[in-house]
């Protein structure tokens, strides 16, 4: 098959990436170009491109829902907690204040390590609250 040969310019940076790609392949420089320029110019192209780009939006959404979703559970907990606590929770006399702010700050102290741990070990709330539910329904 006859083929035209033509000359073209590119960004220099791109020549040792063709040059790396024609080798991994084992094809020639020229048959990458022809490739791409075909996929280019094929009519289904933009389809092709937009298909891609809608999936990834897709998957990148849900991500975004789950997040979502899951923001919103902590912050609940952390808004019930607090409404339990300031609810529940007597006002200290002066006299034991210093030593309750010293337990308080050991407490907190306590809390962050194991925050740390739990965060470390990939274990979240989130699936602490699933597990249960569904052990929860299990039982039922």
């Amino acid at each position: 098959m006859k083929k035209d040969r033509l000359n073209v310019y590119f960004d220099p940076s791109l020549s040792p990436e063709l040059d790396a790609l024609a080798a991994r392949r084992k094809v020639s420089k020229s048959q990458i170009v022809e490739a791409a320029l075909a996929s280019y110019l094929s009519p289904d192209a933009a389809d092709k491109r937009e298909a891609a780009i809608t999936r990834r939006l897709d998957r990148l959404t849900r991500a975004v829902e789950r997040l979502e979703r899951d923001v919103t559970i902590g912050n609940e907990a952390v808004a019930l907690f607090v409404r339990f606590w300031l609810t529940t929770t007597p006002p200290l006399p002066d006299t034991m204040r210093d030593a309750a702010q010293a337990k308080g700050r050991e407490r907190y102290e306590g809390f962050v390590e194991t925050l740390g741990r739990r965060l470390a070990k990939g274990s979240t709330l989130t699936k602490e609250i699933s597990e249960d539910i569904a052990g929860f329904r299990s039982e039922q």
